[in-house]
């Protein structure tokens, strides 16, 4: 016998949170399951033999013990229930939930085939939340989505010290953040390769605090008040993605990120889809222009600093606003050598702790 109370809200939140990582299409009928843990408190966990996800609560116990009840079920139920508090009553292959008066019963799963999940792996250190999540999402956008290309799917973390760096390309664009960290020996260094969507997943549910880092040889481990995230580690093979983000450029320019953002947005409500947005740098000001196809053109004119020749460049509109989007300064600063070549979108400053490169397009004619 299983039984237990836990609030309602504790209690969805722990389920909605922790279903988040249920397969689509379990590799075996248990995967789809979340295991319910009562000891000290309640454990929420599911694992899909690369991802696990567990939340610990606080928890009335009357009979500890643990039961396997089938997630999406589980999380729509939670979700739906009165402001009451929740009973789990299990008898036999039943869990009987009861919220004030409804009451629901759940036949189990066979929680003894349920693969065991891994532990959190050894902490190599902590970063404050907010910083993190920030990272995360400013390199994030430039990851692949193609999974017939796993290293390009992955957000590369190199840790040297007190430094840790993120980095992210999809082959089209590169994004890097370097920031602080308080690693638990000065003499760490690492460099893995984590899936981007898991660290996405990580990042979007965070609520401040700390984050600790674990790893181990095949799996990282991320854990923020009583919520832990294990990954199996990709091939940890990726470009040598510092020297492209260090080049000496001949052009530099400088101009205020939110009519920036705004200005590009306006323009392409006119532009044909994947079709470029073209950039005329001058002294003191920038043209930015898109469509001229079928639909007509649009046009705007910012103030701009300009350091080096006038140029033109084109890019495709949402790579460039995905970078200006990373950019923390109220000023963005583009480096750039000529037409053809890659341009580096920055924060304002000497030494930027954000930067992307992002390929132009040809212009055509």
């Amino acid at each position: 016998m299983v039984k237990f109370q836990v609030n309602r809200d504790v209690l969805a939140d722990a389920v909605a949170w922790t279903a988040r990582v249920l397969p689509g299409r379990p590799a075996v009928p248990v995967l789809s399951g979340l295991l319910l843990e009562a000891g000290d408190g309640l454990r929420v966990s599911a694992f899909d033999y690369d991802v696990s996800a567990r939340a610990e609560v606080e928890a009335d116990v009357a009979e500890p013990g643990r039961v396997l009840i089938p997630g999406k079920v589980l999380a729509e139920i939670t979700r739906s229930l009165p402001d009451r508090p929740v009973e789990f009553l299990r008898s036999g292959s039943e869990v009987v939930l009861t919220c004030g008066s409804a009451e629901f019963g759940l036949l189990t799963m066979p929680d003894g085939d349920f693969p065991s999940i891994p532990a959190m792996p050894p902490k190599v250190g902590a970063v404050g939340g907010g910083l993190f999540a920030t990272a995360v999402g400013q390199v994030a956008s430039a990851a692949s989505r193609d999974d017939t290309l796993p290293m390009l799917t992955g957000i590369r973390i190199d840790i040297d010290g007190v430094q840790m760096s993120m980095a992210a390309t999809d082959r089209y664009r590169i994004a890097a953040r370097d920031f602080l960290w308080h690693p638990e020996r000065q003499d760490e260094r690492h460099a893995v390769m984590v899936p981007a969507r898991v660290l996405v997943e990580v990042a979007r549910s965070l609520r401040g605090g700390e984050v600790t880092i674990g790893l181990d040889d095949n799996v990282a481990g991320f854990e923020s008040q009583g919520r832990i995230t294990t990954v199996r580690l990709l091939d940890d093979q990726f470009i040598d993605y510092r020297s492209r983000l260090t080049a000496d450029w001949a052009i530099h320019a400088e101009l205020d990120v939110a009519p920036f953002v705004e200005a590009i947005k306006r323009v392409v409500l006119v532009a044909e889809r994947n079709t470029a947005v073209r950039l005329s740098f001058s002294q003191g000001r920038v043209l930015i222009q898109a469509g001229g196809g079928d639909i007509g053109r649009g046009a705007e004119v910012l103030e701009a600093e300009l350091d080096g020749d006038d140029i033109q460049i084109a890019f495709q509109p949402h790579f460039l606003l995905d970078g200006l989007a990373g950019v923390e300064t109220e000023r963005a600063r583009l480096e750039m050598d000529s037409p053809t070549r890659p341009a580096l979108i920055a924060n304002a400053g000497d030494d930027p702790d954000f930067r992307y490169l992002v390929m132009s397009l040809r212009l055509a004619g």
